[in-house]
């Protein structure tokens, strides 16, 4: 069963220096037939105007990956680690018992445009940390690269959670496969570009969730990014 969650139903908020759209709900935007998808919680797409940004705030008990698509994100948080995000960096801050961070777009002329993904973690009250890893143009072309696992596996950064996290690149009228095991439910992002999943047409700030399909079959309709979300 295939069910689309069109980019313009989203909760959408414009305060000036931040565009945002939430797909499930967050902050002031509520819906409730729409409070995540599994232990997906949150996907939220940002454009940040530069010199503009999201001051210090806390966090706890979730897993949050940040993937920027254009621009740059500068980062710092409690633990002591700042680091500037650009596209095709995936960052990865388990918040776990606690930790303030803020983000920053540091461009004087440029948006930085953005996802940022909470992941349910497995266990509450873990210990904070922080993971920023890069996956270049071809390790995301033409193919599913994963991006966060469990355990970290083919080099992608580490979640407290039983899920795996891909990100690709596909070309106009290529197409690849992904098996979903029986138990397992998915979820696909489109970023940019259209895409076609079992039959159904996506576009930029789609998400589609799948339950009992064994598996996805993703048709590149012109040149696409998405992400894949592979869930318990």
């Amino acid at each position: 069963m295939l069910t689309t969650r069109a980019a313009s139903q989203r909760g959408h908020f414009d305060h000036g220096w931040l565009r945002t759209y939430h797909t499930f709900s967050f902050s002031e935007y509520l819906d409730p037939a729409y409070m995540g998808f599994r232990t997906l919680r949150v996907m939220n797409e940002d454009w940040v105007l530069p010199k503009e940004g999201f001051g210090t705030h806390p966090h706890r008990d979730m897993e949050i990956l940040t993937y920027v698509v254009s621009g740059a994100l500068e980062h710092g948080d409690s633990m002591g680690n700042g680091s500037v995000i650009r596209p095709g960096e995936v960052q990865r801050m388990s918040a776990g018992s606690g930790v303030t961070h803020s983000e920053f777009n540091p461009s004087d002329s440029e948006d930085v445009h953005l996802l940022q993904i909470w992941i349910l973690p497995s266990k509450k009250g873990l210990e904070p940390s922080y993971e920023q890893t890069l996956f270049s143009l071809e390790d995301r072309r033409a193919r599913l690269c994963l991006i966060a696992s469990q355990d970290g596996r083919s080099g992608s950064v580490t979640i407290h959670q039983e899920a795996s996290v891909y990100a690709s690149l596909l070309g106009k009228g290529a197409s690849i496969e992904h098996p979903i095991a029986r138990g397992r439910y998915a979820w696909t992002q489109v970023v940019q570009g259209r895409v076609e999943v079992n039959g159904v047409t996506l576009s930029p700030g789609d998400g589609l969730a799948a339950q009992m399909e064994e598996r996805l079959t993703f048709r590149a309709i012109e040149d696409a990014e998405f992400l894949l979300f592979d869930l318990a």
